[in-house]
């Protein structure tokens, strides 16, 4: 009686050890860690007027996510800012120990006529902090209309290839790109992309920084 009685808890036993196995079996050993992507930029970053998950920085995780890369990407973006405040804000970014940083800032100088000079300084400063504390930054670039004048417009644009040469630097060429102008992209201001512009900025990103992920 007592081995019959024993038989259906051994059975029971077995298969709880095969669903071990089989679980163990699609589980790796060591889970891979979770990297961190900042991108410090501004009201195109923070993501001025769209929920803050239709944005490009949240919809961009999800395109990290679905390649299979294991990141969490933090938005670090304040509407307004200028490149001026990029070596404090890229400071600060330092204690979180980031794993990639996209540096997004820019338009606004652009917006407001400051000096390229100035934007060239303050970016440069801003990569030279993340360059000594070994973390890989790449700058997301932009461009102005040409309402703003030629030779301006040149001078400005210029800012970002030149610095992503002299510091060996990734470059996403142009944040806008397929957006900019584009009246069914964008929100009343035409300046701010809405939803859909949203959605083609993390493509563009997500392009130019698939290689270092």
């Amino acid at each position: 009686m007592t081995e019959t009685r024993s038989t259906p808890n051994i059975l029971r036993m077995l298969k709880a050890c095969l669903s071990l196995l089989l679980i163990l079996s699609y589980t790796p050993l060591f889970a891979e860690p979770v990297k961190r992507l900042v991108i410090v930029g501004d009201s195109l970053t923070e993501g001025y007027g769209v929920a803050r998950e239709e944005a490009y920085p949240a919809l961009l995780e999800a395109k990290i996510k679905s390649s299979g890369k294991n990141w969490v990407v933090i938005n670090a973006g304040i509407s307004g800012s200028t490149s001026a405040s990029a070596p404090s804000r890229v400071t600060w970014q330092m204690k979180q120990k980031p794993d990639l940083l996209l540096l997004a800032l820019g338009a606004n100088d652009g917006l407001r006529g400051l000096s390229s000079k100035e934007t060239e300084k303050n970016l440069a400063s801003a990569i030279e902090i993340c360059q000594k504390n070994s973390v890989k930054v790449v700058l997301v670039g932009m461009k102005m209309p040409p309402n703003f004048g030629a030779d301006y417009t040149k001078r400005y644009e210029k800012v970002f290839p030149d610095l992503a040469k002299h510091y060996h630097t990734p470059l996403v060429p142009f944040l806008l790109e397929s957006v900019a102008g584009e009246k069914s992209l964008n929100q009343s201001d035409g300046l701010h992309p809405n939803a859909k512009g949203h959605a083609i900025l993390a493509d563009t990103v997500f392009k130019g920084i698939q290689k270092y992920l």
